[in-house]
């Protein structure tokens, strides 16, 4: 059980490290809309061009990782216990999200930038390509999130876990019985019963 917590917990990092270098061109366009300098676009559009033409033995790389804590949170949710339910239910929901959005929305939107015009200090940013930058970044920011929810569950769940360890580890004391526990005292002799044994 600890194997398979540590594994997600080492894939969602990985992923959310990947995820935090791209702040270099997130960070030039997010929250900034309509104050954004054409130069941070072309800035980022430059990074997303670079992402865009990435070998694709990294590509594959990258989708065996992600199939893999996905297939492990899915184990840990097969146990079927009360907290896998709700750890490991929003886990995966989590990870379900962060797949969807980069599958439907960041993949294709990365095809955009393929082919990017030559460009220098005066040129204007295409407002084509306005659109799938400031998406990009969004959708970055989006993952995130959800992946940071992940490494809070799986945080949680480990807590959880250590917490009933610690309270099925503690000694059980035993009461005593109300009829049992009382001392039984002889009972004593009376004065006519020790004349006799003195008579004898």
């Amino acid at each position: 059980m600890a194997l398979r917590v540590s594994f997600v917990v080492c894939v969602t990092s990985f992923l959310l490290g990947i995820l935090f270098t791209h702040w270099i061109a997130d960070s030039l366009t997010l929250w900034k809309s309509p104050d954004i300098l054409d130069e941070h676009l072309w800035t980022a559009a430059s990074y997303y061009s670079v992402l865009a033409r990435m070998p694709a033995f990294l590509l594959y790389f990258l989708a065996a990782i992600v199939s893999l804590g996905g297939i492990t949170i899915l184990w840990s949710l097969g146990d079927g216990q009360a907290e896998n339910l709700m750890f490991d239910g929003g886990s995966i929901f989590l990870y379900g999200t962060v797949a969807a959005v980069y599958l439907y929305s960041v993949i294709p939107t990365f095809q955009n930038f393929l082919s990017l015009p030559l460009h220098n200090s005066s040129t204007v940013y295409p407002p084509s390509l306005r659109t799938s930058t400031l998406d990009l970044a969004s959708n970055n920011l989006i993952c995130s999130v959800a992946l940071t929810g992940i490494l809070l569950l799986q945080a949680g769940r480990w807590w959880a876990e250590h917490k009933d360890g610690e309270d099925d580890d503690a000694p059980v004391m035993d009461k005593p019985e109300n009829s049992d526990s009382r001392a039984v005292t002889p009972p004593r002799k009376s004065a006519k019963a020790k004349k006799l044994k003195t008579k004898s």
